[in-house]
């Protein structure tokens, strides 16, 4: 039996090489499409929950599969979900802005298909009620220059009894007072944390915010913070730069 000559030899290394390349990334590529994806938090809107500078795992088998679920942003004709599933009031949704479906936001869940939504002085009212609200002390709101300000905190619970934390930072927000709006079948109530610098259901998409979100825009839901870094730290000279590593945020839950 003659040998195989050694250029056949290296063109099938090569072509092994290749296929197990082709194979180790379309399973990552399966993997972000059907399980769950990282993404990074660059405002403050969902402060004091999220930070700027936030690394999110969203898992995206919760709420069921459409194309916003794909791991590269393609224009394909609106199909509904498959799988699908409703979220809860509460939950952190990551989601494709409808302005613009190559960005991808974060906002928390406050109102479903059927309710009544309305933010009266400040106070965000489902269904007629006024939700639970109580003061929780004060703490820092960080600009997107780096800056801080204090915000007061406060401890909210929604109807369903899910509670989490909020940041108001003036008395009289632009949107503290809103038409009471009826949710929508396949739609979504969705607003930030932190009240008064969140662009969210309470504004339009056409002056920049998210309107009633299409649930077929939903991505999936963050559970978890894999890791944070305080931007704020650029300004500081390189060699200080690990230290704005927030060890104590990674790998923890949201709620």
């Amino acid at each position: 039996m003659s040998e195989i000559p050694h250029t056949a030899k290296q063109s099938r290394g090569w072509t092994r090489s290749l296929v197990e390349i082709a194979a180790a990334f379309l399973v990552v590529m399966v993997a972000k499409g059907a399980l769950a994806e990282p993404f990074y938090v660059p405002s403050g809107s969902m402060e004091p929950t999220l930070l700027i500078g936030d690394a999110l795992l969203a898992s995206k088998y919760p709420y069921g599969y459409s194309a916003a679920s794909l791991p590269v942003n393609v224009a394909v004709p609106a199909t509904g979900r498959v799988f699908g599933a409703m979220p809860d009031r509460g939950d952190v949704v990551v989601f494709r802005w409808p302005g613009d479906t190559s960005q991808v936001w974060v906002k928390r869940v406050v109102g479903l298909p059927g309710d009544h939504v309305q933010m009266r002085e400040g106070r965000l009212w489902v269904n007629g009620q006024p939700v639970g609200l109580r003061p929780d002390g004060v703490g820092q709101a960080e600009e997107e220059d780096g800056r801080n300000a204090p915000a007061a905190r406060f401890v909210e619970t929604l109807p369903g009894g899910h509670e989490h934390t909020l940041f108001k930072q003036r008395e009289h927000g632009f949107l503290d007072n809103t038409p009471e709006v009826t949710v929508p079948k396949g739609r979504l109530f969705v607003m930030g944390d932190n009240r008064d610098n969140s662009a969210d259901s309470r504004v339009r998409v056409s002056d920049g915010g998210v309107g009633l979100l299409p649930i077929e825009n939903l991505v999936g839901r963050v559970d978890a913070i894999v890791g944070s870094w305080d931007l704020g730290i650029r300004s500081q000279p390189i060699w200080t730069w690990l230290s704005g590593f927030r060890i104590a945020r990674s790998f923890t839950s949201v709620h």
